[in-house]
């Protein structure tokens, strides 16, 4: 296993990242932790800001539990603040905050108000993903992927419809009419706005009563939930947005069913009308060239958040969870990262059998 110390080389990686959100000496850098955030990746920001000139302060709130729901992974939207006023008017006032919560704010009920800012300060949030440092230090942003990313957005935006094939069944239909889209490329410049590093995806966050069809999760597709390769494949029946049919054999689909149905009633599922946990949180691919499918494979569990993988080039990423779009709010969530999908906008190609086909 790898240490959770201090490397040169991660300092370095913290500094880029810092630099090419536009950190400049004497701006106000907010440090935001919680108690169960990996030490070695707040140590990391404070000594990279510290070598910029930035001032630095740090907000390190208690870790949240809770008995009365099933555990909680890879939601992106981290409870620790809990509407607590000083911390969001801390965060408000901030040039930057570099979020180190186990989550991350993506999704928090705060985040608005956060980048909303004070009236004299706007902020801009890099949330650097729970990752062991060394993940962290490959996967750095840079000009060629947020072109990329860019360019990738213009073309989600301007679409109508997304349609994904794959050889081992999948058929899905997605309406864009109404979604939002975005991009990230694990950097930001701009006040009021979001990163997480690493970067390197497009997404559309449908409307409501937008996606239909077939999806099947083939041998090797990812499950970053559970942190798990599959190894049987499971065809997932989606109508109006939701979840209606799973099947499949073996211990995935059946971790899959267990999953899904700690959150929504079982006869709720059984009668056809399951919950939101069930239904689209977003869809989108990945478009960055350094991160690898494999990588899950090399690191522990407790070292790896799974963003790498989300990211990795040509995948089409569905997710199921939390939509605001959509009016749907769970914290039951996956997301899996696909292989050898075709992904069409409006009919034209973006990703053929996996590989991403340029403008």
């Amino acid at each position: 296993m790898l240490q959770d110390r201090i490397e040169p080389a991660w300092i370095d990686g913290f500094e880029t990242v810092l630099r090419r959100c536009a950190l400049q000496p004497g701006d106000a850098v907010a440090i935001l932790c919680e108690s169960q955030s990996r030490r070695v990746l707040m140590d990391l920001a404070q000594l990279a800001a510290a070598r910029i000139g930035a001032r630095v302060f740090t907000v390190s709130l208690p870790s949240v539990f809770s008995s009365a729901e099933p555990v909680t992974r890879s939601t992106g939207a981290s409870p620790v603040i809990q509407q607590l006023a000083p911390v969001i008017a801390a965060l408000q006032a901030s040039t930057l905050v570099v979020d180190c919560t186990v989550e991350g704010l993506m999704h928090a009920p705060e985040l608005p108000a956060i980048l909303q800012g004070n009236g004299h300060t706007q902020p801009r949030i890099v949330y650097v993903s729970n990752e062991h440092p060394e993940a962290l230090a490959r996967l750095l942003p840079d000009d060629v992927t947020e072109a990329r990313v860019k360019a990738h957005v213009k073309r989600l935006r301007a679409a109508q419809s997304m349609r994904v094939t794959s050889p081992a069944g999948t058929d899905l239909s997605i309406s864009l009419q109404g979604a939002v889209v975005g991009g990230n490329w694990g950097s930001t410049t701009r006040p009021g706005t979001l990163t997480h590093w690493p970067g390197g995806l497009v997404l559309a966050f449908p409307a409501a009563g937008s996606v239909n069809g077939t999806l099947v999760l083939a041998e090797g597709d990812v499950n970053l939930t559970f942190k798990r390769y599959l190894e049987r494949a499971i065809t997932l029946t989606i109508e109006d947005d939701h979840v209606t049919r799973i099947e499949g054999t073996g211990v995935d689909a059946e971790l899959l069913r267990s999953y899904f149905s700690a959150w929504d009633a079982a006869e709720d599922f059984a009668a056809g009308s399951p919950g939101p946990a069930y239904a689209v949180s977003h869809v989108g691919y990945g478009l960055n060239d350094a991160a690898r499918w494999d990588s899950m494979a090399l690191y522990d569990k407790r070292d790896f958040n799974g963003t790498e993988l989300r990211a990795f080039s040509g995948n089409f990423l569905y997710s199921t969870g939390a939509n605001e779009v959509a009016g749907r709010h769970t914290r039951g969530h996956f997301d899996w990262p696909m292989r050898g999908c075709t992904v069409q906008l409006d009919g034209h190609t973006v990703v053929n059998a996996g590989k991403v086909v340029e403008a």
